[in-house]
């Protein structure tokens, strides 16, 4: 047993109280007695604050009764044991709390053998449920994280589903919901450490959020997901709202020099409906450059409308983004005043229609490696002064100012990207000229399609690929000429022509003679 089973003690008399506690105290059972109070109301107090694995608690208190104390603190702590003691008179009430999941019962006057065997017999199943979590948990992270965010994103084989079942289903609470965790700022605020000194830092910042989430279990944390981000399966039991998620922000951001954003979907009825909940909170986090960071963002439904609005403005946005990447400023305009031009619009609905086209925009230039949030050095306060302007007329000049600004940006840096890798392009060639150099095997080296990188060379160049080949092995060939020591045959074996006849034809093709004529119009 690992020794960290936790135990409240609930009891209205101060000396069964007492007695409990110095009983269990002195048991040498791998147990902590994390606390104990003398009414249901302070016992749900104290649950609030941190969960526990087992509840002792008396029957008849004044107020609320054990069984009704039993009934509200499985809603707050589902996997909690709650055993009750009572007096015989009392038998009543415990019958009915065996049927609310009580795993035990004890009367009055306890016998210490009979309450150390019972605590001892819970203490035995909680460490085989938590053997069981981890053997699972860790076979969840080695060989089925893969299958798992392809299903929750909805890009699985139909038996991916029931290939999960065995690992998510024992982890997952009865009510779930999906929320992702992201680090904010991460390249910014760990540009001065080195590498292994962000991974270093990152690595212990989900160490902590995994301890986090276990003391206060809140469910199952994923983390490795692309970006540094981490998914948390969490239970919604008691703690719809997200409040313990921005004490988990808080607890972060005030142990370490990095923040985290937190994107929440709504809660999911049974596990087998998480990639809705999932997909929810990829939507929540990808509003963080608009609504801020170091903060809990729960998905709104209001922000969607109804499904055929949404994939109607996903559509549009969708065009935007194609007319921002080739610099069309029409296609730009026409975008933005199909969004906002429409006639009755009110103010709250062009509000929602920023939130929801910004967000998108963002999130769809993230999976293209861009970020529109440092593209446009958006400043966290920036995002309100697009709910300070009066008119509709207002927010699309804005609009149209900083999305024509963004188009310009993502066109020079895609020709200075592009003119970087030409430059490579060439210094490749250049070093491989006297070996076999083909565009086939230059856009295998650079992961491009010899058709694409065939047009990008001759849009950048303005000479097709092949005929840039020949003209700098001609260069060569004419060099190595130029050296006397060298014989024909010997050049020609060098530049890679295994048929020295061959090799003839094609210098007398390129420059009117033949090398031997070459050499002696140079007088080599």
């Amino acid at each position: 047993m690992t020794g960290d089973i936790s135990i409240l003690l609930v009891d209205d008399e101060k000396v069964d109280l007492e007695w409990l506690r110095r009983r269990i105290a002195a048991s040498g059972l791998p147990v902590e007695i994390a606390g104990t109070v003398n009414s249901g109301f302070a016992a749900m107090e104290f649950l609030e604050r941190r969960p526990v694995d087992i509840i002792l608690s008396d029957i008849r208190m004044p107020i609320m009764s054990g069984v009704e104390f039993a009934r509200k603190a499985k809603d707050k702590v589902p996997d909690a044991k709650v055993v009750f003691i009572s007096g015989h008179e009392d038998f009543r009430y415990a019958k009915e709390a065996l049927r609310l999941g009580a795993s035990g019962y004890l009367l009055k006057p306890v016998d210490d053998e009979e309450l150390l065997g019972m605590l001892s017999g819970l203490c035995a199943g909680i460490e085989r449920e938590r053997q069981t979590t981890r053997s699972v948990s860790e076979a969840l992270t080695m060989a089925s994280r893969e299958w798992l965010l392809r299903w929750l994103a909805g890009d699985a084989e139909p038996s991916a589903q029931e290939h999960l079942r065995p690992h998510i289903a024992p982890l997952v609470p009865s009510r779930a919901a999906a929320a992702l965790i992201e680090f904010d700022d991460l390249e910014l605020k760990t540009r001065h450490l080195p590498d292994a000194g962000r991974k270093e830092l990152t690595e212990a910042i989900i160490a902590f959020i995994g301890t986090y989430v276990r003391e206060k279990r809140m469910g199952l944390l994923v983390s490795g997901l692309p970006g540094g981000r981490a998914l948390l399966l969490r239970s919604t039991a008691g703690a719809s709202d997200g409040a313990e998620l921005q004490q988990l922000v808080d607890a972060v951001a005030a142990a370490y020099p990095l923040t985290v954003t937190i994107g929440c979907g709504t809660a999911a009825e049974r596990w087998e409906e998480l990639p809705v909940s999932y997909r929810e909170a990829q939507a929540a986090l990808s509003a963080k450059w608009l609504l801020g960071k170091n903060r809990v963002i729960t998905e709104d439904p209001a922000l969607h409308g109804d499904a055929e609005a949404t994939v109607q403005l996903d559509r549009i946005v969708e065009r935007m983004l194609e007319a921002i990447l080739q610099y069309d400023l029409v296609g730009i305009d026409n975008g933005l005043m199909e969004l906002f031009g429409m006639p009755g619009q009110q103010r709250s609905d062009a509000y929602q229609l920023i939130i929801r086209m910004t967000s998108k925009l963002h999130a769809d230039l993230k999976a293209m490696n861009e970020n529109l949030y440092e593209l446009l050095r958006w400043e966290s306060h920036e995002p309100s002064v697009l709910f300070q302007f009066e008119t509709v007329s207002d927010v699309l000049s804005w609009l149209r100012k900083r999305l024509f600004e963004l188009s310009e940006l993502l066109l020079l840096k895609s020709r200075r990207h592009n003119r970087k890798l030409i430059e490579d392009i060439i210094g490749y060639v250049e070093e491989r000229l006297e070996q076999r150099v083909t565009l086939k095997e230059t856009a295998a080296r650079f992961n491009f399609t010899p058709n694409y990188l065939g047009h990008l060379f001759k849009e950048e160049t303005g000479q097709p690929f092949s005929e840039f080949l020949l003209e700098r092995k001609l260069a060569r060939t004419c060099s190595l000429l130029q050296d006397p020591s060298l014989k024909i045959y010997e050049i020609a074996d060098r530049m890679g022509y295994k048929n020295i006849v061959y090799f003839n034809r094609q210098f007398k093709q390129s420059t009117g003679m033949s090398p031997g004529e070459y050499r002696k119009k140079q007088q080599i």
